[in-house]
């Protein structure tokens, strides 16, 4: 996840865009490029027709909001109002939805096709371990284990 933080925020970097309301051009806000590439990705919902409640807040400003909480370590209860995002709760809310829905995974897989299209990965220094790779069974042993232990313990009760 910190290579594709990085990778995000690199690509945002002053976009242009103003921020909220204090109307300073932020370093954390995605550019126009990456948004019509991480927008097709985001799960639609829709309004219910009856009691709609509050407005949702645009994914475009919540996706800026949790850029800024995970870049600057801040905490989720701390996130500024003032730059436009939202609440801290409602941009944890929306990390948590899209985690659900599948979309840093999609996202990853789209940044890792660019990049390799482009050349910029260096293959030779990946590594690949059960983290990544699913080990079916534990995988398959030649022989028994061995025991490590030199004897059978004696027995405390007899």
């Amino acid at each position: 996840m910190k290579g594709l933080l990085g990778l995000l925020a690199k690509s945002s970097g002053r976009c242009g865009r103003l921020s909220g309301v204090l109307g300073v051009p932020s370093r954390f806000e995605v550019d126009d490029g990456l948004w019509a590439e991480v927008q097709p990705l985001l799960p639609v919902i829709e309004r219910r027709r009856r009691y709609p409640g509050r407005k949702r807040l645009d994914d475009r400003a919540a996706l800026n909001g949790i850029l800024f909480v995970l870049h600057t370590g801040v905490a989720w209860r701390d996130l500024p109002t003032e730059f436009g995002y939202g609440s801290g709760v409602t941009c944890w809310r929306r990390l948590r939805e899209w985690q659900q829905a599948g979309v840093w995974e999609r996202l990853h897989q789209v940044v890792l096709k660019r990049l390799n299209a482009a050349g910029e990965i260096d293959w030779s220094r990946a590594a690949a371990d059960a983290s990544h790779i699913r080990a079916l069974l534990g995988g398959s042993s030649p022989a028994p284990h061995r025991s490590t232990v030199p004897a059978r313990a004696q027995s405390i009760t007899s």
